[in-house]
């Protein structure tokens, strides 16, 4: 078979970090004689060289390249595009993975879009990522029509007879930014690029030990030299104008303003972060015309003001300020209706303690700035004010799965309101800005249309207001309603367990798809006695479960276990079914077709379809010996041993239990 897609993986004392990325590219759905992967090492000291070898003499897809240590990661893909022999070329870091499906997906979409150039959604841990970019599929992206100029990393696919027609290849030899220099050009020679988004198809990882090429300590002068280098590439073709101008704004915004914000500025030692604003000034006056800041969002638009006009001091302190900015948000409603989890809440922007205060006209607000910074001559002499966009500020929604980092935006109605200022500081006419929303997360849909699939998602908002992008988890402040409305779900076909609960110890709102925490045995432990009864036959009981049914009838097995003797455990055909009460439902179960013998028999629920692990109720069912009479108890204390420890002999039983809700934290805190 034809090789569809090479993966050229540069490598250098990866480590164990490599293991995630050998692991992704040995589970891709792409037939392995589709694909190859080619492993250059770079000069690798350490065990990475033999590891290598062995995967290579296992698997024939698997190439490996070995040569002497070039300083960088250009030279190494280089030198796999060379050896490489598929359709495309994919380019992937050592301590980085891919999806299981990405190459196939990938490989696919390029191919019915005729692309140049596939960009798959990307994912961050620790590493931050595209996020407008990928809110939507884009078949036919430019430069001109989508923001392709926020995603510069190499890791992509290229169609490999594009490559080689424009003689693309990375500047080789231990520098910044190389990849920025041939991606630019390659969009900008491109005659096709498609961006996938309905599939996370790449993790861009940070390193526990944070040794990551990318997180090293650059030198200001090298690396600021290094980006004049694509500034020429866009120089060389594009003509000056809007063009120009917005993909100059891309380094300005993110290589220079966005290091001189807030907590990012301040964590930098004092003399090199002069350095950094000396050199991002020498950029700015070479290249950057008056274009370029006036596209910016306002608070951009302010630092962005401060390094043209050189004013270092007035950029600390602006920063100092801007470190208190955060998003706040309230949920006030929370419960299940149609099959989806609808969120109602409020949101706005805090600066510190206190709302963020705008004041001016309506329509015309501004943002109050602290004394000192707002009658700055700079903001004055480049035409920029600190412009509140009331009409443009939103919240959004966005689920984020905690193994992958991958994220999606969920759909969100939302009003404006704007309420007087309050606190210290705050002018007579002064107003803050209140966002009021209704968002619905409907399990089935909720990742890009697909289904969320298992493990544990979590719940945040998005707030914009004034050029500023905060998100905060929903949850930790929330209203009475809210609280009584968090309950799991059955929902889908085939019916699953869905789980709304609080993290520990923070309360935040997350999403447990598939059972990965604890929280419905810990629901399921609130039960009373009087939430059970025995039905006449040929029903064996029924309870009243703080469970939301999607359908008017779910599927359930109840599972009896024989808590002596022989341990044996019978499954019992059940089934829920909804209630007048929105946060209960009903489980009625048949009885068994052999009785069952004497003796207390431990009971657990399993919901839906393909249910792997039954949640334990707080009851057992007693069967009388001769009789078989049903009783329902709670579970009985287990009696102390003889040697047993002080804690289990003599702690009451809400003690026990508490250490076991504790025990079970770890997987559900965040």
């Amino acid at each position: 078979m034809t090789i569809k897609v090479s993966v050229v993986i540069p490598v250098y004392n990866p480590g164990p970090y490599i293991e995630d990325c050998i692991a992704s590219l040995l589970r891709q759905s792409l037939p392995q004689d589709a694909y190859e992967a080619v492993f250059v090492n770079d000069g690798s000291t350490d065990g990475t060289p033999a590891r290598l070898d062995a995967l290579a003499a296992e698997h024939p897809h698997i190439r490996v390249i070995h040569q002497e240590n070039s300083g960088w990661a250009g030279k190494p893909r280089n030198v796999g595009i060379e050896a490489s022999t598929g359709e495309f070329v994919m380019f992937v870091d050592n301590d980085d993975w891919l999806s299981d499906e990405a190459l196939e997906r990938m490989y696919a979409y390029g191919v019915e879009h005729a692309a140049d150039i596939v960009v798959g959604k990307m994912a961050g841990r620790g590493r931050p990522v595209p996020r407008e970019l990928f809110r939507t599929n884009r078949p036919r992206a430019t430069v001109k029509n989508a923001p392709l100029i926020d995603s510069l990393t190499p890791h992509k696919m290229f169609r490999r007879a594009f490559l080689e027609e424009h003689g693309l290849r990375f500047p080789e030899g231990r520098r910044r930014l190389e990849d920025h220099v041939f991606v630019t050009e390659a969009y900008l020679t491109a005659g096709s690029v498609a961006v996938l988004s309905d599939y996370v198809c790449y993790h861009h990882v940070r390193r526990d030990d944070a040794a990551n090429a990318g997180f090293q300590q650059l030198d200001p002068v090298g690396y600021f030299r290094n980006l004049r280098e694509a500034l020429d590439v866009v120089a060389k073709y594009t003509e000056p104008g809007p063009l120009r101008d917005k993909l100059h704004r891309r380094w300005f915004r993110n290589e220079m303003i966005e290091r001189m914000r807030g907590r990012r500025l301040l964590a930098m030692p004092d003399g090199y972060r002069q350095q950094m604003f000396q050199e991002m000034h020498k950029v700015v006056v070479e290249y950057f015309g008056p274009g370029v800041l006036t596209g910016m969002a306002p608070m951009q638009q302010i630092v962005g003001a401060l390094i043209t006009a050189d004013s270092y001091p007035d950029v600390e302190e602006f920063a100092r300020w801007e470190k208190t900015i955060g998003a706040h948000a309230e949920l006030t409603g929370l419960g299940w209706q149609d099959g989806a989890l609808q969120l109602e809440f409020t949101a706005g922007m805090l600066a510190g303690k206190k709302p963020v205060q705008l004041h001016g006209a309506v329509g015309e607000e501004l943002v109050r700035l602290p004394a000192g910074l707002d009658g700055s001559d700079a903001f004055a002499q480049l035409g920029v004010r600190p412009d509140a966009r009331v009409d443009a500020s939103k919240a959004e929604v966005v689920v984020r799965e905690r193994s992958t980092a991958a994220e999606f935006y969920q759909p969100v109605g939302f009003s404006r309101e704007r309420v007087p200022g309050t606190g210290q500081g705050a002018g007579q006419d002064d107003v803050r800005m209140v966002l009021r929303a209704k968002a619905t997360v409907s399990p089935e849909t909720a990742a890009g249309g697909e289904p969320l699939s298992p493990g544990v998602w979590d719940v945040s908002v998005r707030v914009h207001l004034a050029g500023w992008t905060k998100d905060v988890r929903l949850g930790s402040v929330r209203s009475e309603t809210a609280a009584r409305g968090c309950r799991a779900a059955v929902v889908g076909e085939p019916a699953r367990l869905v789980l709304p609960y609080w993290t520990i110890p923070h309360g935040n709102l997350s999403l447990d798809i598939g059972r990965t925490t604890g929280g419905l045995t810990q629901q399921f432990g609130e039960l009373d006695r009087r939430d059970l009864r025995v039905l006449p036959e040929p029903l064996l009981l029924e309870a009243r479960l703080p469970v939301w049914p999607a359908a008017a009838t779910v599927p359930a097995v109840l599972h009896l276990t024989e808590q002596s003797g022989s341990r044996r455990t019978v499954r019992v055909a059940a089934a829920l079914a909804a209630t007048d009460d929105p946060g209960r439902s009903l489980l009625r179960a048949e009885r068994p077709e052999q009785p069952l013998t004497g003796g207390n028999w431990g009971m657990a629920v399993s919901l839906g379809e393909g249910d792997e692990r039954p949640t334990r109720l707080p009851f057992v069912l007693a069967v009388a010996a001769g009789s078989g009479a049903l009783t329902i108890r709670a579970v009985p204390e287990r009696p102390a041993k003889k040697h047993a420890p002080f804690a289990r002999r003599f702690a009451p039983r809400f003690v026990r239990r508490m250490v076991r809700k504790v025990r079970g934290r770890a997987a559900r805190s965040h």
